[in-house]
């Protein structure tokens, strides 16, 4: 039991004190994991050979989170993103672990070995770019969204790949007797492989095909029709523990299933998820599994860093190292030749060639299975492991590298240009996203006629083919402003979704019509009080009428009149906006809000009066019924 204590309080506090500083450093929380393991491991010995048992169990984390990858996606959400699916992301894969193939081909290494290589680097860092990319608020750009489709691909083809990996191993998968039933290779594979075809041992051809197909059809129905009606009966006990131990138990069922017909565990758990995702126990069975995976993918990486062996670092320096540039490099050129095929242009092209470009954290779980396997020889694994490690710590240099191209590419103007704008109408809108398209079809819907500006093509685009007519560029170039008529219009719509760029147009536009009437979008308070002083007129939070409605409805069903409800709803509204405003005056920005004393003192004084007008306003209304 000490033993045990001490071996789970130097990784909780390796992943406690690495995790979070390489967080902070913008390295991603996978870095941070092999840095503790490369800590407590080769730097210091605090741990030794039972890291490598601990690797096998912490594997189960990849069942888990492949599991919760497909429990967030629906049939019908993949089928609408089959084409960048399967053209951007599949041609992605298999030109990257054809390229890469080839390479190792070439540098001496057997054909099934350069594939399985291929394979490991073909895959991204999805914690490094995801995070990255919401981060730095490039999600929704062109470039963003086509790296999600390419990792959401990867993600997938995760699946087949551990499917496929042992059947390049040298000798030690299974073949057929001329009799017809299975037999295994005389190299011992491993307890996990012995244990998977247990059940199929002796079998013929058509029955180890009807054994299989029969668990997959067993996966298919079980979770379609007996998870609901088991997941409702577990619940009514009401204790926590035991929703999480049957959504344990599905998913260790499932994986147990998987191996005894010979399967990937993930592949089966993986199908298991994209059934229940229609599941109205989906959240539920996702919060009850999720810390697992995390602790367990977290410990797995720990492993990882620490049973890397840094001889081979020493012993080749020079090689990793050019090793890890070439792979960028090599994958660098595949997805800049995708992005010119998709006709990705300016900094969207960069960003989705640079953020790709490094290796990624299922690289480690295939090196892992591939070595398990006897795919690969032991000292390329250890290569591959620092080869993986080491593009994963480029990957920031290289995004610091698309910083700077896209910043020159703003200052040299867009590769695609913006629209010339030949009309001149009172109202410009600038953004029409959500709230933009509503603001432009209700005014539309009057008879007024408004100019739509917008840096997304592709939402453009899609605005024109409902027939509402828009332009493209940045609505925050003055020279765009102008020419779609600033200096006449009446109104300025400022809709757009990033907080600087709402308030830095909204500046300029004040600067240059003291007259116009700006009414501007906002996300929170913070953002209201920086929109007036930069000289809005009128400021939209947007979830506001929203909420209020909302709770609208909560008072009608606490038993106040549709009538009671209504006249709250009314004056809660008109006494908030009353008190934004006034706020707005003692709001400062140099000073946190928990921290302002004349802002705090008047926030209370106003919900005070708020409470009070509303209360006379309910007595008001319930004295025509009192009095009958």
């Amino acid at each position: 039991m000490q033993e045990f204590l001490f071996e789970a309080l130097i990784y909780l506090a390796a992943a406690v004190v690495a995790v979070p500083l390489a967080v902070r450093l913008g390295l991603g929380s996978v870095l941070g994991y092999l840095v503790a393991g490369i800590v407590i491991g080769p730097v210091f010995g605090l741990i030794g050979a039972e890291a490598e048992d601990l690797r096998h169990f912490a594997e189960f984390g990849v069942v888990l989170m492949l599991f919760l990858i497909g429990l967030e996606l629906e049939p019908r959400a993949l089928w609408d993103m089959r084409k960048r699916l399967v053209g951007l992301g599949g041609l992605q894969i298999v030109l990257s672990v054809a390229v890469i193939g080839a390479g190792g081909v070439a540098l001496g290494l057997a054909w099934q070995t350069a594939v399985a290589v291929g394979m490991v680097f073909a895959l991204s860092s999805t914690a490094i770019v995801l995070q990255t990319l919401s981060e730095k608020k490039q999600m929704q750009i062109a470039g963003g969204r086509s790296a999600f489709s390419v990792l959401l691909a990867q993600d997938i083809a995760v699946i087949p790949m551990l499917a496929l990996l042992p059947l390049l191993a040298f000798g030690a998968g299974p073949s057929f007797a001329p009799d017809g039933s299975m037999t295994r290779a005389a190299e011992d594979a491993g307890d996990h492989a012995v244990h998977g075809l247990a059940i199929l041992d002796g079998l013929p051809g058509w029955g180890v095909t009807l054994v299989t197909i029969a668990a997959v059809v067993l996966v298919v129905a079980g979770g379609h029709f007996l998870t609901r009606p088991v997941f409702r009966f577990i619940h009514g006990a009401r204790l926590p523990e035991i929703d999480t131990a049957v959504s344990l138990l599905f998913v260790v069922g499932v994986a147990e299933l998987m191996i005894l017909v010979g399967l990937s565990p993930a592949l089966g758990t993986f199908l298991a998820g994209v059934i229940l995702a229609n599941s109205e126990f989906r959240h539920q069975i996702e919060a009850d599994i999720a810390p697992f995976k995390g602790l367990l993918l977290g410990l797995f990486f720990i492993t990882v860093g620490a049973g890397i062996d840094f001889s081979v670092l020493l012993a080749a320096p020079f090689v990793i190292v050019g090793l890890s540039l070439g792979v960028m490099l090599v994958k660098g050129l595949v997805l800049y030749v995708l992005a010119l095929l998709f006709k990705l242009r300016g900094r969207d092209k960069w960003l989705f060639t640079l953020g790709l470009a490094q290796a990624g954290e299922f690289g480690f779980v295939l090196v892992s299975f591939s070595l398990q396997q006897a795919v690969l020889p032991e000292r390329l694994g250890q290569q591959l492991l620092l080869v993986i490690a080491l593009t994963m710590l480029l990957t920031p240099l290289a995004l610091i590298a698309w910083e700077r191209i896209a910043a020159r590419m703003a200052d040299h103007g867009n590769a695609q240009p913006a629209d010339d704008i030949n009309e001149r109408h009172p109202v410009i809108i600038a953004g029409v996203g959500r709230f933009g398209q509503v603001v432009n079809r209700l005014v539309q819907s009057a008879g007024l006629r408004t100019i739509v500006l917008d840096n997304d093509m592709q939402t453009i685009q899609t605005m024109r083919k409902f027939g509402f007519k828009s332009f493209f560029g940045d609505p925050t170039r003055p020279e765009l402003l102008l020419a779609a008529g600033l200096r006449d219009a009446r109104v300025l719509v400022v809709a757009l979704d990033d907080p600087e760029d709402a308030v830095r147009l909204t500046s300029y536009a004040r600067r240059e019509r003291p007259d116009i009437h700006i009414v501007a979008r906002a996300r929170d308070r913070v953002q209201v009080y920086r929109l007036y002083q930069a000289g809005a007129n009128d400021v939209v939070r947007e979830l506001f009428d929203s909420s209020v409605r909302a709770g609208r409805y909560v008072l009608e069903n606490m038993g106040l009149t549709e009538y009671e409800a209504s006249q709250m709803e009314r004056e809660f509204a008109k006494r908030d906006r009353a008190a934004v405003r006034e706020l707005a005056s003692v709001w400062r920005p140099d000073i946190p809000i928990d921290q302002n004393t004349a802002y705090l003192e008047r926030s209370r004084e106003l919900n005070k009066d708020v409470e009070t007008a509303l209360m006379a306003i309910l007595d008001e209304a319930r004295k025509p019924s009192d009095a009958a």
